[in-house]
């Protein structure tokens, strides 16, 4: 039960970011740094420091490892390059 109850505080933390941050925010799981994804984005890496810091607080993460783990959590299982698996019980 525990578990479903933090899959919704995520789904609303997740509906909390502006469109600029989820953009940010797919950069920043990929592993870029600031400076790439604002050359990609055409903003100053102040900027993408800034949005970076706000993803990072409504998503209640510390860092791009744990912004990474909280992403691969709620998406659905994928093999690389294949569709969603199907999780039987």
């Amino acid at each position: 039960m525990e578990r479903l109850t933090a899959g919704l505080d995520d789904d609303a933390r997740f509906s909390s970011l502006t469109p600029r941050e989820r953009d940010v925010m797919g950069h920043v799981a990929k592993g870029k740094p600031n400076k790439i994804i604002a050359a990609e984005l055409g903003v100053s890496q102040r900027t993408i420091e800034a949005h970076r810091a706000r993803v990072f607080q409504k998503l209640q993460v510390r860092n791009a490892v744990e912004l990474a783990h909280r992403l691969l959590a709620t998406q659905p299982h994928r093999p690389p390059g294949g569709a969603p698996l199907r999780i039987q019980k």
